[in-house]
């Protein structure tokens, strides 16, 4: 019988989207790609941040899953992955927005 504690995967892979997301330069990233393709450029020209590191936190970002890319010519454009890290992102928003209720 083997007393060291289960893995669980999911919850590891959930742990590390979370650490991810965690820096706030790239949940920047993320939110700002969250509505429309957005290219590396837009992207550090929007937040005021160098291309060379936007490119950095993207290349994590697509690792993960978090953001895709779609090369239209020369330019790359961002977009949120899919429906549900837009709509975890989005839901997350709404609950800071909202009111504290003790």
């Amino acid at each position: 019988m083997s007393l060291s504690k289960p893995v669980f995967e999911p919850v590891e892979e959930l742990a590390d989207l979370f650490r991810l997301l965690g820096d706030s330069t790239r949940l920047h990233i993320v939110l700002t790609c969250l509505n429309e393709p957005i290219s590396v450029g837009e992207i550090a020209s929007r937040l005021d941040l160098s291309q060379s590191l936007v490119s950095h936190h993207l290349r994590l970002l697509r690792a993960a899953r978090i953001v895709k890319a779609t090369r239209q010519g020369k330019q790359v454009f961002y977009i949120a992955a899919d429906q549900h890290i837009s709509g975890m992102l989005t839901e997350m928003l709404e609950h800071i927005a909202e009111p504290h209720q003790d």
